[in-house]
């Protein structure tokens, strides 16, 4: 019952219509044809709060993928440096790598003195490995190619450098 009901005929509402019940309603054609089109089809309703969800854990995803592509697999930092080894052991529990310490030497732009600083870095090749352990503690000079990682992971070793390729320098 409607709240403001008073019982009067409007005069601008026009009378509802009832088919009569006893005589039956035909349909045409092109009727029954939609109305079994509409009864054979499943409709799907698209929940948008259920799609923005989906959506929003998708780019959260592609973006944490991103993020830890660019922080643990993507080099940060790709150079050389030159120096002295002084020590590399093998070492580790669970994953063995080779953990470094160079010398590292470098001219101070104000002053004519050298500036020596550590230089800790890993080495995963074996190859390398041997390499650097033949002028560790030699006093030789060598030039040390790496790649440095923003983030470290275990396999990797201790550090964030992994040396990739060593060579002797021959510049004083």
């Amino acid at each position: 019952m409607p709240l403001l009901d008073d019982n009067f005929n409007d005069y601008f509402e026009q009378p509802k219509e009832e088919p009569a019940a006893d005589k039956p309603q035909e349909e045409t054609p092109e009727q029954r044809e939609e109305r079994e089109i509409k009864e054979a089809t499943i409709e799907r309703r698209y929940n948008r709060v259920k799609w923005a969800i989906g959506i929003f854990v998708t780019l959260m995803t592609l973006l944490l993928v991103f993020w830890l592509w660019q922080r643990y697999f993507h080099p940060y930092i790709e150079g050389e440096e030159c120096g002295y080894v002084e020590t590399v052991t093998n070492q580790g529990m669970l994953f063995k790598t080779y953990e470094g310490k160079m010398m590292s030497e470098k001219i101070l732009p104000d002053t004519v003195r050298r500036y020596y600083s550590d230089f800790l870095f890993t080495i995963q090749d074996d190859s390398v490995a041997r390499r650097v352990m033949r002028n560790a503690g030699t006093g030789k000079r060598v030039r040390l190619s790496y790649v440095e990682y923003k983030g470290r992971l275990p396999w990797r070793g201790e550090t964030k450098r992994i040396v990739t390729a060593v060579e002797l320098d021959t510049i004083p």
